[in-house]
């Protein structure tokens, strides 16, 4: 098979592995260049059997490589680390490679999640639990023995609690984000405590480049209070759109002073259970 049709074939599916193991729309996008680079080097291509466990062993070991020579920069990240936005990346649903990308799990929430497993846990988790890889493969990939992978996984699937059933169709959640919004607005504050959870929490990335909370903000009163300051000093001074966010609805702030806020938002109980605002420039780049 040529390097331009596995290109075509693989690459939607080796990106979503890269992103949910990097957070990192570029840093993914490179890594998987460099597969392809690497495979349309090699001196007889025709002797890979399995040309995609192959680009998914490069792709694999390629993050956990990038993943051990940043671990010291993410331990000096300014303020709540969140993954890059993924915004309006989506496939039709006939696309085979719709799979990869389905929402629930390349949610921020999800995402985040993941980030609490470490390198090799991710890794043989998402090989498993997303691309089925049997444990004799995901061992040939990872360095490691069948039995271990075994293990490995089991040990990371009992870290990972995640409740699809708790996120809302994305009509629904439209709706909800839309009225949040205007009940902000408005200053509807009993719709407000329809939309939002008692215990809603409030996490803000400006990797201490722009202006952002430097720590979670915990509870309703305080979330809301914060959200009103912002209007109130921002006002006339923004332009705001609805888009999808990591598969998700999600809102995308550009300010006038070119200054972007990218927000996502988790669920619980049918309402808004965490906010989620990207601003980090560096994290932006790709919008």
């Amino acid at each position: 098979m040529s390097t331009e049709v596995l290109f075509r074939t693989y690459r939607t599916q080796l990106f979503s592995l890269a992103y949910r193991m990097l957070g990192s729309v570029m840093d993914a996008e490179d890594i998987v260049q460099e597969a392809f680079l690497t495979y349309d080097q090699l001196p007889d291509p025709s002797s890979i059997q399995n040309e995609r466990a192959y680009l998914y062993k490069i792709v694999t070991n390629r993050c956990l490589d990038l993943l051990r020579s940043s671990a010291k920069k993410r331990e000096l990240y300014v303020g709540p680390w969140l993954p890059e936005p993924l915004l309006n990346r989506e496939t039709p649903e006939d696309d085979p490679s719709a799979v990869y990308l389905q929402h629930e799990s390349i949610s921020t929430a999800y995402l985040l999640l993941l980030q609490q497993l470490n390198t090799v846990e991710r890794a043989v988790f998402l090989l498993r639990e997303i691309f089925h890889y049997s444990y004799d493969e995901i061992a040939e990939m990872v360095g490691k023995s069948s039995a271990n992978c075994r293990q490995i996984f089991r040990r990371a699937q009992s870290s990972i609690h995640f409740e699809p059933d708790e996120t809302p169709s994305i009509s629904i959640e439209e709706s909800h984000i839309k009225e949040f919004v205007t009940s902000l607005a408005l200053g509807n504050t009993s719709r407000l405590l329809e939309l939002v959870s008692d215990n809603v929490v409030f996490l803000s990335d400006g990797g201490g480049k722009v202006h952002a909370a430097r720590i979670p903000v915990a509870g309703l009163d305080k979330v809301l209070a914060l959200f009103n300051n912002l209007i109130q000093t921002y006002a006339g001074k923004f332009t705001m759109s609805y888009c999808m966010v990591n598969g998700m609805p999600g809102l995308h702030f550009r300010m006038d002073d070119q200054v972007q806020y990218i927000y996502s938002f988790r669920y619980k109980n049918n309402r808004i259970d965490t906010i989620y605002a990207v601003s980090n420039p560096d994290k932006l780049r790709h919008v």
